[in-house]
């Protein structure tokens, strides 16, 4: 019998610790002094949030929210803090945030991003994920312009015990996919998730590549991919919104999943990027392991933002 996907454990959980100071630090010195909030104090929270990655746009909103969430309630640090937790966590709630469902079988999951996000790593992991709580996958090197990119998915393959589809290193992407997808509808898998090359979101000869990978498993599989995952690395900082946004048109960006969040007293570019594309965050990756990889959780994230 399948088992469900385990739920949200927090950020806590997965060892999220030993970053630099963020933004928590910053809100105390704003109203250490414990006088009453002024506008001037509010436009320093602001400025904390951009700071963050958060975005301009999105800062002076999650700031008259929290203002009006304090209107009638004491305005101190944790007053402010919590006001913005609440403000942070129903925005990526709303679209989602934190559930993941594979949907009918068979499930495609396409996953993109730009080169050096951990992109290849996280297909392992989700599928090491996906095949503990019962599911029956299948990977697919669709990254066929790097021999050692078919090379790792195959290690990473053995290492979970799931079979793997390639070509040779040259061979088209959209051949693979489409090799992949009769695979998962003919052994009745649960799901396939197909790595592709990782690309700059500025070459687009290489973005139109994706667009045909999806319309391949589009024709051969109406309805699918379920999902096309956005690999997204937390230390990119606001440049992240620009590679959103230009996977989104070509690739048809459904969700995220943000890596190295471990390495960055930032993270805002996460909340940055939900807001613009209004796509959910799945998951969250703070590490190398096949295990460092769990459910994105809104409220969990939103505590962790503004308390280092």
């Amino acid at each position: 019998m399948k088992r469900p996907l385990r739920q949200p454990g927090g950020l806590a959980s997965l060892g999220v610790r030993g970053r630099s100071p963020g933004i928590g630090p910053r809100l105390r010195a704003i109203f250490g002094g414990g006088s009453s909030i002024s506008d001037a104090s509010w436009e320093e929270v602001e400025e904390a949030l951009i700071a963050a990655d958060v975005g301009a746009g999105t800062a002076l909103e999650l700031v008259d929210a929290a203002r009006g969430r304090l209107a009638t309630r004491a305005a101190d640090v944790n007053g402010v803090r919590g006001a913005l937790r609440d403000e942070i966590a129903a925005r990526l709630t709303a679209v989602g945030s934190g559930t993941f469902d594979l949907g009918p079988s068979p499930s495609i999951l396409l996953f993109v991003g730009v080169n050096g996000t951990g992109k290849t790593t996280t297909v392992a992991k989700l599928a090491s994920r996906l095949t503990s709580e019962g599911r029956a996958v299948a990977l697919a090197a669709a990254d066929t312009f790097r021999a050692a990119a078919i090379e790792q998915l195959r290690i990473w393959g053995e290492q979970i015990g799931v079979p793997v589809v390639a070509q040779r290193a040259g061979a088209d992407p959209g051949a693979v996919a489409f090799d992949a997808v009769t695979a998962a509808d003919a052994r009745g898998l649960d799901a396939v998730l197909i790595d592709t090359a990782g690309r700059l979101h500025t070459k687009g000869h290489l973005m139109t590549e994706l667009t045909k990978i999806r319309d391949v498993v589009q024709r051969r599989l109406p309805g699918q991919p379920r999902h096309v995952l956005l690999v997204l690395d937390a230390t990119i900082g606001q440049n992240g919104i620009a590679q959103a946004e230009a996977f989104s048109a070509d690739a048809g960006v459904t969700s995220v999943i943000v890596t190295k969040l471990d390495g960055t007293a930032k993270g805002g570019v996460a909340l940055a990027v939900v807001e613009r594309l209004q796509v959910p965050i799945h998951f969250v990756g703070v590490g190398e392991g096949l295990d460092d990889l769990a459910p994105f959780d809104p409220r969990a994230y939103a505590e962790w933002l503004l308390t280092a």
